[in-house]
């Protein structure tokens, strides 16, 4: 493991995530939007922040939330982000601070829409901050089955096999 990623998971006290990677929450809002869209099963808070860290081997597998996330850079390598929205448009971002080589220090995800990551320079690691609105809840949160994802977008079989366990 990288050895500033390492020193950064033990100082903020980064914990494994279900999709890959570390994480914690470091916010939530106190209030609480209670009318919502029929896709959510009850109230949420207005918004959530977390800090979220991949090491130079690890990936954040294909996922989708139920709310918007905006991603944004804080330190280490730059990170390709992929996006399949709802169409099945593929879309690749960098997320960095090499604004002349196309990075982005930040980068929306819109609800619905399946994406994954992974660090670009594998010695590196990417450290960023994560925010969801209306809050992140984890019964909002979906992984990707491999089959189902290539049966509903086949013309990203590559990506779907390097980016699902199963």
């Amino acid at each position: 493991m990288n050895t500033r990623a390492k020193e950064i998971i033990e100082k903020l006290n980064l914990l494994l995530h279900p999709e890959g990677g570390y994480y914690k929450e470091i916010y939530r809002s106190n209030e609480q939007i209670t009318k919502l869209p029929n896709r959510y099963s009850g109230e949420r808070a207005f918004a959530t922040s977390i800090y979220f860290l991949l090491n130079e081997d690890q990936k954040s597998n294909f996922h989708k939330l139920k709310s918007d996330e905006l991603w944004y850079y804080h330190e280490g390598s730059s990170l390709s982000v992929y996006i399949i929205n709802e169409e099945g448009i593929l879309k690749t971002f960098k997320l960095g601070l090499d604004l002349d080589n196309d990075e982005l220090p930040q980068l929306t995800i819109h609800k619905n829409s399946w994406f994954a990551a992974e660090v670009n320079y594998k010695t590196s690691f990417c450290l960023m901050g994560c925010m969801v609105s209306p809050g992140f809840d984890f019964s909002d949160f979906e992984l990707g089955k491999r089959e189902e994802l290539l049966e509903k977008f086949p013309e990203h079989s590559g990506l779907i096999r390097n980016f699902t366990d199963h």
